[in-house]
C-alpha cells in the first residue's frame, strides 16, 4: 500500500490518509477483508503520529469501511448500506454543485467529469488483476 501524504495542505493528515484508503477501495487496491497495517507500522512508514492513524482508523470504521479487531487489526469491511452512502453522496455533491453552478459549470461538463473519472479511477485493473498481467 503506497500513501501519499502532502505536509503542506490545508487538508488534515487523518483525512487524507481516509481519502487515500477510500479511493483504494474503490480502485480495488484493497477488497473486503485485507488486512491494513498496524497503526505502529503505518504511522512510521508514512512518518506521523500514531494517533493520526488511529483517527483515521476511528473515521473509517465509523464511515463503514474498516472493521477493527483487537486480534487482528484493522481490516476493509464494506458493509455500509448502499441507500446510506446514496444519501451520503448527495449531500456531498449538493454543495460541490452549487459551487460549480455558481461558476457557470454547465450540467453536460459535470455528466463529462463524472464519465471522465469513473473512466479514469475506477476502471482501471485491481492490483491482484494487475499482478496476473
Amino acid at each position: 500500500m503506497i500513501i501519499h501524504i502532502d505536509f503542506n495542505s490545508e487538508e488534515a493528515i487523518y483525512l487524507q490518509l481516509c481519502n487515500q484508503i477510500i479511493l483504494g477501495i474503490a480502485m480495488n487496491e484493497f477488497r473486503d477483508g485485507d488486512q491494513l497495517p498496524s497503526v505502529r507500522s503505518l504511522a512510521d512508514n508514512i512518518g506521523i503520529n500514531m494517533h493520526t492513524v488511529n483517527k483515521a482508523y476511528t473515521v473509517l470504521r465509523q464511515e463503514g469501511f474498516v472493521k477493527v479487531d483487537r486480534r487482528k487489526g484493522a481490516c476493509i469491511s464494506i458493509d455500509i448500506d448502499k441507500l446510506e452512502a446514496l444519501k451520503s453522496l448527495r449531500e456531498d455533491l449538493s454543495v460541490s454543485l452549487a459551487k460549480a453552478h455558481c461558476k457557470r459549470v454547465t450540467r453536460e461538463e459535470v455528466h463529462r467529469l463524472v464519465d471522465q473519472i469513473f473512466e479514469e479511477d475506477f476502471s482501471t485493473p485491481g492490483k491482484e488483476e494487475r499482478d496476473a498481467l
